[in-house]
């Protein structure tokens, strides 16, 4: 059984301040190709959430029924979003 791709997009910036890495949002990334790209920071808070989606499982959903999660910086906190599609 073949991979699913998985993308991970910044959707929201709640914080004051910039991006340490440079991300703005509306920058995708793909998790297998480009994971290098995106900040580790927010790269090791979304590795659960892949591990979850990679083993079949399902992640906890955000009120509108996608993949969040936030960024661990307090003063930039981005909102990144986690899609998958089949190849």
């Amino acid at each position: 059984m073949k991979k699913k791709q998985i993308t991970i997009t910044l959707v929201e910036r709640k914080g004051e301040c910039m991006c340490h890495r440079g991300h703005k949002p509306g920058d995708t990334f793909d998790f297998d190709t480009e994971r290098g790209k995106l900040c580790p920071m927010a790269m090791h808070v979304a590795f659960p959430y892949i591990d979850i989606l990679r083993y079949g499982g399902q992640p906890p959903l955000s009120r509108n029924g996608e993949m969040r999660f936030c960024c661990p910086d307090a003063d930039v906190m981005n909102i990144f979003k986690i899609e998958q599609q089949d190849n």
